[in-house]
Parts: structure tokens; C-alpha cells; sequence
């Protein structure tokens, strides 16, 4: 039988926030926030729970680690009893509970708000779940952060004041309220009532009704002017099961069985062995605490990566919340240990838990932290050992990383749609953050397993080849003879015959008719059109095998006789609307969307709309990929939203089966601060950056072995610039939202 178990970091869930008024200004941790979720979630969905027992001197628990690096609960699977032989299969509360949602055994299991019976794991889950679940996470729960920030100047981390974060919480709970009114309609098609998705309670109203509940009291004047929220947060936690679950967790049945008590032994770690830096750090300020103040053993030492390397490798922001308990607690001499002699400030504080930390030495030296330091009000910054360091990446190159064995049933098929350039025109560094990252993505999926098809959604069809065209047959008349057209700088011959285009009006006029015959499939045409098409991929390819990445072509071209079916199919289920121009579209109800899919123009042209509908129904279907997965700048997050939401429409979507999700970067800028735009303007060609990544490698490598201090020869000095080099670009776009 499988069994569930929540595994904890180093240290336990803090308790709930006081009932009492005074507490307006107190806030549950992570921990406890994540727990609630899972221990809700496990009550809605019929999926018991139990607490894993705490990894043991010998043991290094995956979910602890990670745990540790999310500052919250981990989820594991097993077959055990207790849950401790598990495999990680869900990290933080609202991965927990959407994975719970999905293995839910009770296809008709009642709504823990009292709403209508749930259709089962699989009618829970969907692409909107997931759009809320981000809510929740980079805009919800950040404002109420902010707002408490805000209101403790000691520790404030927040801008603009509170002011600014009550604008920004305003703003969301509009949102929200706009999703739950019966005349709004709900965002979710819920009827506006009690679910933010169809009519069943989800992951998306466990995370949201958590974190609002945890924050009802310091936002509850601002909360009661938002009528539909404020009747779906009482609905939801003055449930039987909501209740069960707060109970849960605050009598700790979901803890770890050996928690730490006051006074505990320091944890036994094997630093040796353990190669989590975030794990070995949060270890070592763990028992620092417990060391330097017994009665507050149980603190999260809040560690965290330094926002800037010359801070520090990571930081322990402890100091000044642990000061303010013990204030809390009674002032010095009473209460709860209240003030230690010689503390009186959350310096004093940091000072303390640095002295203990410099106590925990092997052989006169801490085996992970290097150097220690106190800065502002009391955050602490350390660097790593580089012997620690050196130790587990001699270790990572014997051994490799072990891959992870999650349930067969978990294996699915992706697709993975990224990089994407444009045929007759060179990559520049535009596309370079699409290719990187989704490189990285598909690595990742596969290293978890998963058969992943890794789709190049070249440019390669449209109406810029009819110029592309024209100005071949008329710059290089020897094509007409039968001669080999060498065409050795892509971007030059596309600009020269875009300038034709623009200028020249008989140039346009044929251009055009390029066009219409290529789409007929005119022989020579067709041919021009292949030349170009096979000059790119060359060019491609050599950017490709320098930044080691791997792609099937798959272009806009394959898809064109793909395209009538599916606007037919539109039309048939009569979701098709023939607008004024004779333009076909498909208008996406109950959305925040204004304009609709435009599946054929006016002109009877196709265009993204038109393309990118019949290849999401191919890789649906034909593929069988069972999630999808596009990686593109933000600009162009609506029309997947749009795309995503048409074919659930059409039906090609099954809820809890099908993922379609569209990863976003920030917008790739010229020198000028304006984006890079595919067919114009100067760019900076992809190779040329990569070369001057190696050139600069060259030179400091260079340096470096006439001093004697680069540890290679000169015979490997271009390999390893390059290795350097690319290496460095990569790391570049990827440390930004290394997660």
C-alpha cells in the first residue's frame, strides 16, 4: 500500500500565529504556512498523511535537503509504514497539495467548503489551477510579506512603505474577488462562489485560503470590503476539515517524530557526505542557536543565499526575530528566558550565534563556513570553505549524480519548444536565452526520467520569402543556370533585400507573387526556398554544437497543411466567428482577453495564430505528449494563455492528463534599451558573442600560465576557453531563477 509522509528540515514548523490581537504583527513561518497546506489538502482530498521520522546521524534525507533550501515540508512516497524509505515527489505546500489533488482515491469526494462533490484527482487539476497557484505565490503572498515587513522598521525589507504594500495587496485581492462574484463570473467558472476552478475545491483554493487565513487578522479591515473573498475564506475555514487540519497541525501530528526539544544535542551531520551547502549552513546555524540560547532551540535560522557575492555566500537573518520573541517573552529577567545578560540588540544577538558557530571546529577550523561577518541590523554572512567545496565536486566528478527513481507511472512524454529562430536570418543573442534555458529544462526532464522530444520551432515559412526570394534570383542570376549560390552573411542578405522591399515598389509587387506560388508549390520557388532553409540549419548547427545543445527541427512549414483541419474543427463545434472582413477568429469566454485567436485572415492568409493552434493539436495527439512545454520571452505569454485556453475549449485537453505550460524570461535588450526585434535593426550576431566569451578566456588563461598559476598547458588552452567561456554565458542567463 502507498503510504504519504511529510518530511521537515532541520528545523520543525513554528507554531500558529496567536489568536490574541496583540499578535497582529506576528507571522507563522514557511514551515508551518506549507504544513497547514498539506495537512488541508490531505483532508480535502482523502490522501492520509503522516510525519516522517527526522533523518538519523547516518542519514541524508533528499527532502530535507531540499526542504531546507525551500524553507518548508517535502512529500514522500513509499511503501513503508512509517514513510522512510520514501522518495521525494513534492516539495512545499502547494506542490504537496496539488500532488495529493492528483492522487486523490475518491472520485466523488465532498468539498471541504461544502460545495459540490470533486470529480476526482483528475477533474482537479488543470492549466488554471497551476496560473493560480502562481498567484498565490509571486503575488498574493509577497504583498502580505510586504505588508508585514513594512510595519516592523527594524527588519523592513519592504519599498514604498505600507502604503505601497496595502496598494499591492488591494490589488490582489480585487483580483480574487473578481474571480469569486457571481456577476463577475468567476475566473475559474466556478459560478462565482466558492472555487476558483470549476466546481470542486482544488490545490488553488487550498494555497489561497492558507495564506489569507494566516493573514486575516493584520489585513482584516481591508479584507471586509471585498465581499465574494471574505464569503469564500469563512466558507472554506470554518469547515469540519479545515478545522481538522489546523487541529493536525497544531498538535504536531505532522512533526517529525524525533524533533529537537529545548536543549537538544547538536545534529549530527556528515559533512563529508553531505553536498547540500544550503543544508550543511542551515545545520550549522541550527545548532548554533540551540548552543548559544537553549530555550529557543527550535528557531529557523532563516538562511538563505546572499544577494550579492561580495556580501557573502549565504546569510542567516535569525537575529533579529529570534531578539524580538525574546522581548516578547517578557523583557530581560522575566518570561520565557526574556533578555540573556549582555544582549540588547539583535547585534548582540548575531554575536552571539557567530561566537557559537566559531565553536563547532574540527582541527582548529569549521569544516563548511570559511569566514563569518554581522552587518546592518543583524544579518549574519558567511562564506563557504573551498576545502568543502573542492571535496564534493572531486566527488560529483567520480560519482555523477545519482538520478532519481520516481514510480514508473510518473514517466510521461514531453515536448519542449525553444530556441526557435528565424530561417535566412543568423541567431543573434535574442534567441540566446530561449536555447539556454531550454536546454537546461529538457536535461532536467530527462534526468527525472521523462521521454522528452526536443521540438525547433524554426521560422521557416511566411510571406518574408517572397522577397528572400526575388532578390536570390535577381543578386545571383547564376541560380537560373544551375550554378551553386554561395551566400556567406545571412543577416546581410536579409536586410539588403528587406531594403528592397521597402523601396522598391516593383520589387514588392513580385515579392508578393512569390509568395502565392510558393504556397502552390512553384518548382523553383520551392527550391530557392530549401537553399535558404539549408544555408540556416548550417548556421544553426554550429551554434548548437558550441553551446552543446540538442534539437529536432520541426518548423512552421511541417504544420501548414495541418491548419485547414483544425479551423474546420473549429468551426464544426461552432467555436469559430467569421468577423467583419471575412477574418475567422475563436474568442475565449469568461477571460481577460479583448481581442480573440485570429485562425485565418481576412485574406484567407494564416498567421502565429493560425500555426501555432494546429502544431499544439499535432503534439497533443500525433506526438502524444502529455505535457508541453514553450520557452519564450514574457511578450508573448498571453497568446499561449490564449492558445492554452482554446484548445481546453475545443476539448484536446484532458483536466489531470494534459500540462500546457509556457515558461517566460525577461526581454533579451539591445545597447539601446529597446527589445531585439527579429527583422530589423542591428544585432549582435550569437557567434560573435560566443567568440569574444572565448577570446576573453584566451587572454586571462594566457596570463595565467605565464605566471604558473592556470594548472593547465598551453596545448589545452583553447579547449578550456571555451569550455570557460560558454560555460559563462549559460551560467549567465541561468543564475537569474536558478529554480
Amino acid at each position: 500500500m502507498v503510504k504519504y509522509a511529510i518530511a521537515h528540515a532541520s528545523s520543525a514548523p513554528s507554531s500558529a500565529p496567536s489568536s490574541d490581537s496583540s499578535s497582529s504583527t506576528s507571522s507563522p513561518s514557511k514551515g508551518y504556512a506549507a504544513t497547514l497546506k498539506a495537512a488541508y489538502a490531505s483532508a480535502l482530498f482523502d490522501v492520509p498523511l503522516t510525519a516522517a521520522p527526522a533523518p538519523t546521524a547516518t542519514q541524508s534525507s533528499g527532502a530535507a535537503a531540499a526542504g531546507s533550501f525551500l524553507h518548508g515540508p517535502a512529500l514522500l512516497v513509499s511503501s513503508d509504514g512509517d514513510g522512510s524509505g520514501g522518495r521525494d515527489v513534492a516539495f512545499g505546500g502547494n506542490g504537496i497539495a496539488k500532488f495529493l489533488s492528483l492522487v486523490s482515491p475518491s472520485p466523488g469526494a465532498t468539498s471541504g467548503s461544502g460545495g459540490s462533490g470533486s470529480k476526482g484527482g483528475s477533474g482537479r487539476y488543470g492549466p488554471r489551477v497551476d496560473e493560480w497557484l502562481e498567484f498565490e505565490r509571486t503575488v498574493l503572498r509577497p504583498s502580505l510579506s510586504s505588508s508585514l515587513s513594512s510595519s516592523l522598521s527594524s527588519t523592513s525589507e519592504g519599498k514604498g512603505g505600507e502604503g505601497g504594500s496595502t496598494k499591492k495587496i488591494a490589488a490582489a485581492l480585487t483580483k480574487l474577488d473578481d474571480a469569486l462574484s457571481p456577476t463577475t463570473g468567476g475566473g475559474g467558472k466556478g459560478g462565482g462562489t466558492l472555487h476558483l476552478v470549476g466546481n470542486s475545491d482544488t490545490a488553488a483554493d487550498v494555497a489561497i485560503v492558507v495564506t489569507l487565513f494566516l493573514a486575516s487578522q493584520r489585513i482584516a479591515d481591508l479584507l471586509n470590503q471585498y465581499d465574494s473573498v471574505k464569503r469564500y475564506v469563512a466558507a472554506h475555514v470554518t469547515s469540519p476539515k479545515f478545522l481538522a487540519a489546523v487541529t493536525t497541525v497544531d498538535s504536531g501530528i505532522l512533526l517529525p517524530t524525533s524533533s529537537s526539544t529545548k536543549g537538544a544535542a547538536a545534529t549530527q551531520l556528515d559533512y563529508q557526505t553531505e553536498s547540500s551547502q544550503i543544508k550543511a549552513v542551515t545545520t550549522i546555524f541550527t545548532d548554533a542557536i540551540a548552543q548559544a540560547f537553549p530555550d529557543y532551540a527550535n528557531v529557523d535560522p532563516v538562511v538563505q543565499k546572499c544577494s550579492s557575492s561580495k556580501f557573502g555566500d549565504y546569510q542567516c537573518n535569525a537575529a533579529m526575530r529570534l531578539f524580538g520573541t525574546m522581548k516578547k517573552d517578557g523583557g530581560k529577567g522575566g518570561g520565557k528566558g526574556g533578555l540573556p545578560d549582555g544582549i540588547t540588540s539583535p547585534q548582540d544577538v548575531a554575536s552571539s550565534i557567530v561566537t557559537a558557530v566559531e565553536n563547532q571546529t574540527t582541527n582548529g577550523h569549521n569544516p563548511v563556513i570559511d569566514s563569518l561577518g554581522i552587518n546592518g541590523p543583524g544579518f549574519i554572512t558567511c562564506k563557504i570553505q573551498s576545502s568543502y567545496l573542492d571535496h564534493h565536486l572531486n566527488l560529483l566528478l567520480r560519482d555523477g549524480i545519482p538520478k532519481p527513481s520516481p514510480p514508473s507511472s510518473t514517466h510521461v512524454q514531453c515536448l519542449v519548444d525553444f530556441s526557435s529562430p528565424n530561417i535566412a536570418k543568423e541567431m543573434h543573442v535574442g534567441h540566446l536565452r530561449s536555447t539556454i534555458i531550454g536546454e537546461s529544462v529538457c536535461r532536467i526532464l530527462e534526468f527525472a526520467g521523462h521521454d522528452v522530444a526536443r521540438i525547433n520551432h524554426v521560422g521557416d515559412w511566411g510571406t518574408q520569402f517572397g522577397m528572400l526570394i526575388q532578390y536570390l534570383r535577381e543578386e545571383y542570376p547564376q541560380f537560373a543556370k544551375g550554378e551553386e549560390v554561395n551566400i556567406t552573411d545571412l543577416t546581410v542578405f536579409y536586410k539588403n533585400a528587406k531594403k528592397r522591399f521597402d523601396d522598391d515598389e516593383v520589387f514588392k509587387d513580385r515579392s508578393r507573387l512569390n509568395v502565392v506560388a510558393l504556397q502552390a508549390g512553384d518548382e523553383e520557388c520551392r527550391t530557392i526556398w530549401k537553399i535558404l532553409c539549408d544555408i540556416s540549419r548550417k548556421e544553426f548547427d554550429k551554434v548548437y554544437e558550441r553551446l552543446d545543445v540538442t534539437v529536432t527541427e520541426c518548423g512552421e512549414s511541417f504544420y501548414n497543411d495541418k491548419i485547414a483541419p483544425v479551423i474546420e474543427e473549429f468551426s464544426t463545434k461552432g467555436l469559430l466567428s467569421v468577423e467583419e472582413g471575412g477574418a475567422k477568429c475563436v474568442w475565449i469566454p469568461d477571460s481577460k482577453f479583448s481581442i480573440p485567436l485570429m485562425v485565418q485572415k481576412s485574406d484567407g492568409g494564416y498567421g502565429y495564430d493560425s500555426t501555432d493552434m494546429a502544431a499544439l493539436k499535432y503534439r497533443l495527439f500525433d506526438v502524444g505528449a502529455k505535457r508541453t512545454i514553450y520557452i519564450t520571452d514574457y511578450s508573448q505569454a498571453d497568446h499561449f494563455k490564449m492558445c492554452f485556453a482554446a484548445a481546453e475549449l475545443i476539448g484536446w485537453v484532458e483536466p489531470g492528463v494534459h500540462r500546457l505550460e509556457h515558461i517566460g524570461f525577461g526581454t533579451v535588450q539591445g545597447e539601446d534599451g529597446k527589445r531585439f526585434k527579429t527583422r530589423s535593426g542591428e544585432t549582435v550576431r550569437l557567434v560573435d558573442l560566443l567568440d569574444e566569451a572565448v577570446r576573453r578566456q584566451e587572454e586571462g588563461l594566457a596570463e595565467r600560465i605565464e605566471a604558473n598559476t592556470a594548472g593547465i598547458t598551453r596545448d589545452m588552452l583553447h579547449e578550456t576557453a571555451c569550455a570557460l567561456g560558454y560555460g559563462a554565458v549559460k551560467y549567465f542567463d541561468l543564475r537569474r531563477n536558478p529554480t
